[in-house]
């Protein structure tokens, strides 16, 4: 699992270089290769436990089993007293200080591999608003045993393995929801800008219909669109509108894979009125035609595993 999470497209890995914050990617090696990784520290690479300040485009949990020293989320610094569980969201900025002696497991993957679940987009957005989670008793068992078996499934990669993936993550998701937050050793009120791209993030977060446009999204919030544009991008790395695109691909894969909608319907449920386009569309942003993506169960590539964020080495 050595490699570096890039996506197709722009953006960077690895140290603090130049200007700009590390923006982390998880690489997907084929179009719908599963996007979804799991590790311990040491087997994802020593991007899993960063000292500098970075952000991701992928989910990351954080079960932590061993250490010290804190991990710092938004500048808010969380003190480790594991056994701990930490959420980190896409966009936001997060870092390891003053750690020794790190222990557990790392649990990455994007938007796309919530296709059964997509309401729990919207949980895990409640949940890396409170970052940092304390585990003891019931709670740090069934945790232990809910990532062991995550691990497990992922390594063997037997018969229905993907489906299972699903289910053990939703229900680690749905239970960690339920958990008092831990009480952070820092917490600075949010800006506006901040709350303005959590806000946008949130209205993409719908689990069902078309992703609204840039427009529609600043006058729901009541800004315009040229401030909703500079807070997301310096929230998130990433434009209002890449948001949105990767909002309504998540959308097509779900409808293609989970209803028996034609294509001239899914393209219309996300905000499509020429097929054609949305064809085009699709195949611009995953590699593969509706058509291909939907009768290959969206996994046509048979090695699940992806790569991990081990530091990026340029080639020699």
């Amino acid at each position: 699992m050595r490699g570096t999470t890039v996506l197709p497209g722009k953006g960077n890995n690895g140290e603090p270089a130049g200007e700009g914050m590390p923006m982390h990617r998880l690489e997907v090696p084929m179009p719908n290769a599963l996007p979804f990784a799991i590790g311990t520290f040491d087997t994802i690479g020593p991007m899993s436990r960063a000292p500098f300040p970075h952000r991701h485009t992928f989910h990351e949990i954080v079960h932590v089993t061993g250490g010290a020293g804190r991990h710092v989320v938004d500048l808010t610094g969380f003190a480790l007293r594991p056994p701990n569980l930490g959420f980190i969201a896409p966009g936001q900025v997060h870092h390891w200080q003053d750690v020794t002696g790190l222990e557990g497991h790392v649990i990455l993957f994007t938007d796309d591999f919530l296709l059964d679940h997509p309401a729990d987009r919207e949980v895990l957005r409640g949940l890396t608003r409170r970052s940092w989670l304390d585990l003891s008793g019931d709670a740090a068992e069934w945790t232990a045993r809910l990532v062991a078996e995550l691990d497990g499934e992922y390594r063997t990669g037997a018969e229905g393995f993907r489906s299972v993936l699903r289910a053990l993550l939703h229900v680690l998701v749905v239970r960690a929801a339920r958990l008092p937050a831990h009480q952070p050793v820092t917490a600075p009120p949010r800006s506006r800008p901040g709350s303005v791209a959590a806000d946008f993030v949130t209205l993409l977060a719908s689990p069902e219909g078309a992703p609204p446009s840039v427009r529609t999204c600043a006058e729901r919030l009541g800004v315009s669109v040229s401030y909703l544009s500079e807070a997301v991008k310096a929230s998130t790395g990433r434009t209002p509108g890449e948001l949105i695109r990767q909002a309504r691909v998540h959308e097509a894969k779900r409808l293609l894979l989970r209803t028996e909608l034609s294509v001239r319907q899914i393209a219309g449920r996300v905000g499509f009125g020429d097929p054609a386009y949305f064809c085009r569309f699709f195949r611009r942003e995953t590699g593969a035609s509706p058509g291909d993506f939907r009768r290959g169960g969206g996994d046509i590539h048979h090695d699940h595993r992806l790569p991990s964020i081990a530091r990026h080495r340029s080639p020699a």
